[in-house]
């Protein structure tokens, strides 16, 4: 009897070990409730600095760049707080540049901005600009770029930071580029742009909790 109840408790001993293994991943990162205030809310971006797109070393700089969309909470992760329906790169008499010659670009949207992480401590939230889709005109050379680009974002100044990594966006089509743009290439984005709620001076929030 002794033995029995010994083997018994082994084998239930095993099985709620493996019960443990199966359900550990799916309640290992549960959803995330983010907070965005004012929700939901018009919102416009100017750059701060430079935005530069650079492709095999060609960097293409615009000293003027805005955008505007709407931002709302949102639970999960990653999720969208934020739309972007308008980007415009360059502006009359200051147009983006680049040793091959003035840079003109014509964004699809709406690109989407995505959280992941978000830090209490500083108020950050890591995540990264979504469904990029532009066509670059430089010259005769016509390419297109896809993807995504990672950036944070922080309430105190209202910066989204842009910065993206190798092998987030990538050129997808290409004419009359030669080698300086070839198809595939892996562009890296980078820029700065202060958030405001539309038509007024405040900083909107995003903040991330776990339920």
């Amino acid at each position: 009897m002794k033995k029995q109840i010994r083997n018994f408790a082994v084998v239930a001993g095993a099985a709620t070990a493996a019960f443990a293994l199966a359900a550990g991943p799916a309640s290992a990162v549960p959803s995330t409730v983010w907070t965005v205030n004012p929700t939901p809310a018009s919102f416009t971006a100017a750059n701060s600095g430079n935005v530069v797109l650079s492709v095999n070393g060609i960097a293409m700089t615009c000293t003027k760049s805005n955008a505007s969309g709407t931002m709302a909470s949102a639970t999960g992760n990653p999720a969208t707080v934020a739309s972007i329906s308008a980007i415009a790169f360059g502006a009359t008499g200051a147009p983006c540049t680049s040793v091959l010659g003035n840079v003109t670009t014509v964004a699809t949207t709406p690109w989407t901005v995505v959280a992941q992480d978000y830090t209490a401590a500083t108020g950050v939230t890591k995540g990264y600009v979504g469904n990029v889709d532009a066509k670059v005109t430089v010259g005769a050379c016509v390419f297109r770029v896809t993807g995504k680009a990672s950036g944070t974002y922080t309430n105190s100044t209202g910066k989204l930071a842009v910065n993206s990594v190798s092998g987030e966006l990538t050129v997808v089509s290409s004419t009359n580029c030669g080698s300086a743009v070839p198809v595939g290439a892996k562009p890296l984005f980078k820029g700065d742009y202060l958030v405001k709620v539309a038509g007024t001076s405040t900083i909107p929030t995003i903040v991330g909790s776990n339920p």
